[in-house]
């Protein structure tokens, strides 16, 4: 997780020192299509919330915690990493950088890491995980992986 927060920062960095320097020239109609982008993105993340009140930085079961299988867990396992990973990729656009998405390799890189780990932890901890799993075939991105 602190490899993809620093990523977060720097998806937010690198486009301000791209732009002092004149390196991108991203077209106003992608700039524009990347602010929906990020919308889509928070409203993934409100629909996460609402469904996950067990949603937590760190990876742990709480008392009388049950599998969510409902709202955008019905269709994938990690929806708030989806949102993330929209996030990262909307940033940099948005604020008028192609270089800001190389923030994304190593958001990428933490994240997926986390999912495998954060998986691994749930199906041995959490009952009614691995019955999960098997329900709910995509992790990340519906019809891909």
């Amino acid at each position: 997780m602190t490899l993809a927060m620093f990523s977060f920062a720097a998806a937010i960095a690198v486009p301000a020192i791209d732009h002092r320097f004149g390196w991108s020239d991203v077209p106003t109609a992608i700039v524009i299509f990347d602010n929906f982008i990020i919308a889509a993105a928070y409203v993934l993340f409100y629909l996460v919330f609402r469904e996950n009140t067990y949603g937590a930085s760190t990876i742990q079961i709480a008392e009388g915690q049950t599998v969510i299988s409902t709202g955008p867990y019905a269709i994938i396992r990690h929806p708030m990493y989806s949102g993330a990973l929209l996030l990262m990729l909307g940033i940099p656009l948005a604020l008028g950088s192609w270089w800001g998405l190389l923030m994304l390799v190593p958001a990428v890189a933490g994240i997926l890491w986390r999912l495998v780990d954060e998986e691994r932890f749930l199906a041995k901890n959490l009952a009614g995980y691995a019955d999960y799993t098997n329900e709910v075939q995509y992790r990340l991105i519906p019809f891909i992986w």
